[in-house]
């Protein structure tokens, strides 16, 4: 049987929120494919990450926008200091 799987895929990375609004969210983050989650580059996941949080800003509600924005500077942060 072969088994053929597509390399190029849009979505690596979903960002979900989690945490009580009182204590404080935070972002987690899970692999579409656990496959080849070794495979990636530091910058590669990174990246990965800043997607799946831009798709998750636009559905999130006005209480996890801030968490949000928050994870995004910092993974952009952290993207310019590796380069």
């Amino acid at each position: 049987m072969n088994i053929i799987q597509n390399e190029n895929e849009a979505i690596v990375v979903i960002a979900k929120t989690c945490g009580c609004q009182g204590t404080g969210s935070k972002v987690t983050y899970a692999f579409v494919d656990q496959t080849h989650a070794l495979c990636h580059d530091k910058k590669d996941i990174i990246r990965a990450e800043i997607e799946a949080c831009n798709r998750l800003l636009k559905y999130a509600e006005k209480s996890d926008k801030k968490v949000i924005e928050k994870e995004l500077a910092d993974l952009r942060m952290a993207l310019d200091l590796m380069s």
